[in-house]
């Protein structure tokens, strides 16, 4: 009896919107294995947003959250499932929260499903806009109220602000900015997840 086809490595594309933030909008475009694990995702948001990963996560979806096992939370084990399981169908979404006080959130879609060719590096980024909001400045609200204090040298909260930042000037802070070049020399270094099963050497 001949031995059983290995499936072909297929890779995801899915984008990711920081729900809330506009003008503009934060978001980025990856490419990441279809059997990555949701801890190792977890790495690849935080790299290609541009958090820091200094607070907890969950992964909101229609079979329960997911994120690090913790008696009083609750969660599933966001260890063994990948995101595969999860999203199958172009359009398929899930949500991934970040900061549970600052609760920012963030929509995972998934836009395609591709063929992983041999020597292809992931995950990666290939699109993307916005600049990430700083750490704790307090969610949605909160940015948009440290935009506003950075746009108007009169406000009392100015000069506190820009220490707060460890900015020089407010032309400091572009939340336009977003170099792809920076974040794709980032996810490299996550080498633990870097390309799809079989092409890392695993038979």
């Amino acid at each position: 009896m001949g031995a059983t086809a290995r499936p072909e490595p297929t890779a995801l594309q899915v984008k990711i919107t920081l729900l809330g933030v506009s003008k503009p909008p934060v978001w980025r475009r990856l490419l990441v294995p279809g059997e990555i694990g949701l801890d190792r995702l977890h790495q690849v948001i935080q790299v290609a947003m541009g958090w820091s990963d200094y607070h907890m996560h969950v992964f909101s979806t229609d079979a329960g959250d997911y994120g690090v096992p913790d008696p009083e939370l609750g969660f599933l084990d966001e260890r063994g499932t990948t995101l595969s399981r999860l999203l199958s169908e172009p359009g398929d979404r899930i949500g991934y929260t970040y900061d549970f006080g600052d609760a920012w959130e963030h929509e995972i879609m998934l836009e395609e499903v591709l063929g992983a060719p041999p020597g292809e590096l992931y995950p990666t980024c290939v699109a993307g806009r916005g600049a990430c909001p700083p750490e704790d400045c307090g969610s949605v609200s909160g940015y948009e109220r440290l935009r506003e204090v950075l746009a108007d040298p009169s406000d009392e909260e100015h000069a506190s602000m820009l220490e707060w930042l460890e900015l020089e000037s407010a032309s400091g802070f572009d939340a336009t900015a977003f170099a792809i070049d920076a974040v794709n020399d980032s996810l490299r270094h996550l080498s633990a997840c870097a390309r799809p099963q079989s092409e890392a050497g695993v038979s």
